[in-house]
């Protein structure tokens, strides 16, 4: 299994200094190149004062020398904002800067206010991501023009000059919630598939079905699928203690849960409760998310592990201010040490390696023990036997 983070940014409170919070979300991505993690994904917003990235892939081209290892993801554009074509040169173009860590995440975008400023409908996205896909598809894997007119834009033989760093293309996923209109274009496509909704209760108890979703249109569309290419996302802080993982959480959490409920208009990712006693309560028993342990951490990997009905290939956490930044980068760090490690497979080689050297550690042991022994043994009778006769008598 692969580990990433799904980074919409959620800068909360907005009174924060805008410049200081974008650098911090770049020294998160520096800390989790450094940590091993495999991915992470940048969203896209423009309204709400809290998801202050516009542009996702200005932000990755601006990450990518200062990182070296981790996939640099949009999380996700949204395609029904812009013109199909542009979005294919920007991402062809950060593909090349990058050298090939680009992974381009499509959406309907999850902003109501962002799709307000322009015109759009809430019921307008999810079928404008349908149309625009396609015409995406085309303009980033074939050299044939493109032609097309819509309610939103016209393309008149339009055709990208460059072809994709990654031959023949970089890898493309489709952000999915709880409707079935993102694994259906996951396996119409062959794409992977982004769910971000894995925890919340409505997609936790779809991950099964949008397999199955997605499954039968890559049958239907001639497409292989793939469990490595899903990624299933959920929210977590971790610390040494249950109790030092709740007292981290009292800087920030407070602010987040407000947003879900007063600003953010987005149903499937809202917290109810009051205070922030019944707001963790919540947590807990809903599943949403993990306040505790590198062991509450792992149990919520395999609770989504069984519920999948046969795995995915990467789980990613979402990127939130609830813990200072201190008790952020231990969360981090806490969770490559101890809960990454548990599903690769390096920990049973590990683990293996330690139980066979165990398994000999007496009689090796002993031997070693002998060994040393007749080893100073030996020296103590050749430096007996090069003293001259006589010597030390008085």
């Amino acid at each position: 299994m692969r580990f990433g983070l799904f980074m919409p940014p959620f800068n909360s409170p907005p009174t924060q200094n805008p410049t200081t919070s974008l650098q911090r979300n770049i020294e998160t991505i520096q800390l989790l190149d450094r940590l091993g993690y495999d991915e992470v994904w940048v969203g896209e917003h423009h309204s709400a004062a809290t998801e202050i990235i516009a542009d996702p892939l200005t932000f990755l081209a601006h990450v990518g020398p200062q990182t070296r290892h981790i996939k640099l993801g949009t999380g996700v554009v949204s395609i029904p904002y812009h013109n199909p074509l542009w979005i294919a040169d920007r991402a062809i173009l950060v593909d090349h800067l990058t050298r090939g860590r680009l992974m381009l995440g499509v959406g309907p975008g999850s902003l109501p206010t962002d799709a307000a400023m322009i015109g759009l409908e809430p019921e307008q996205l999810r079928p404008a991501l349908a149309e625009d896909l396609d015409v995406l598809v085309r303009l980033l894997t074939t050299e044939e023009p493109v032609s097309v007119k819509t309610d939103r834009y016209e393309l008149v033989e339009a055709r990208c000059q460059l072809a994709p760093y990654q031959d023949p293309c970089f890898e493309m996923a489709v952000a999915a919630t709880a409707s079935p209109t993102g694994p259906r274009l996951a396996g119409k496509y062959g794409m992977g598939m982004l769910s971000v909704g894995a925890t919340t209760e409505m997609g936790f108890d779809a991950l099964a079905l949008h397999w199955d979703v997605l499954e039968a249109e890559a049958a239907a569309a001639g497409q292989t699928t793939d469990r490595s290419r899903w990624r299933l996302m959920g929210p977590m802080h971790i610390a040494e203690t249950r109790e030092q993982a709740v007292e981290d959480i009292r800087y920030g959490f407070d602010a987040f849960v407000d947003y879900t409920q007063k600003t953010l208009a987005l149903p499937p990712v809202r917290i109810p409760g009051d205070t922030f006693e019944e707001r963790l309560a919540w947590i807990d028993e809903s599943g949403w998310g993990v306040v505790g342990t590198p062991d509450d951490a792992i149990a919520q990997i395999q609770r989504l592990v069984d519920q999948s009905a046969g795995g995915f290939g990467c789980y990613i956490l979402l990127q939130h201010d609830w813990a200072n930044w201190q008790a952020t980068q231990r969360s981090f760090e806490l969770f490559a040490r101890h809960v990454m490690p548990v599903f690769q497979p390096s920990q049973k080689r590990l683990l293996a390696a330690e139980a066979w050297a165990r398994s000999k550690h007496s009689e090796l042991d002993a031997k070693n023990g002998a060994a040393i022994q007749a080893a100073t043994d030996r020296y103590a009778q050749e430096k007996a036997a090069q003293q001259p006769a006589g010597a030390g008598q008085a």
